[in-house]
């Protein structure tokens, strides 16, 4: 699988789509763009153009649409990793509390653009 042009897979911070053994990797649809992939502590997130993974081993924890997001945060505290927290609209969906590393803080940051964009341009529109 190869990154959408444009992308910023080549940032050592987000990992490469063709270098993750992520469950959700198998079951991408056709035509499907991975925008982002972050390691966090245990598990790892798949963002892609419709939809947001989250992934513990081979385990899928999340896996819906960016639409169905309710809300995400992410809190940094001084001398700790910073809390990645999603929760879904629906609750069906199990809220994901994550422990993000400091040398992936940038990765969370585009992340956080690219969800919000979608968002916002879907109430907007």
């Amino acid at each position: 699988m190869k990154a959408a042009v444009g992308s910023r897979y080549d940032r050592p911070m987000t990992d490469r789509p063709e270098d993750v053994d992520h469950p959700i990797m198998r079951q991408l649809r056709p035509g499907e763009t991975v925008k982002a992939v972050i390691s966090a502590m245990r598990t790892q997130v798949v963002v892609t153009d419709h939809r947001i993974a989250v992934a513990e081993a081979d385990r899928i924890a999340l896996d819906m649409a960016i639409d169905e997001l309710r809300r995400i945060q992410f809190d940094i505290e001084r001398n700790r990793p910073a809390t990645l927290v999603i929760v879904p609209e629906h609750p069906r969906h199990e809220p994901q509390v994550l422990a993000i590393p400091p040398e992936h803080f940038g990765a969370v940051g585009e992340v956080l653009d690219y969800i919000g964009q979608r968002l916002y341009d879907r109430q907007a529109g």
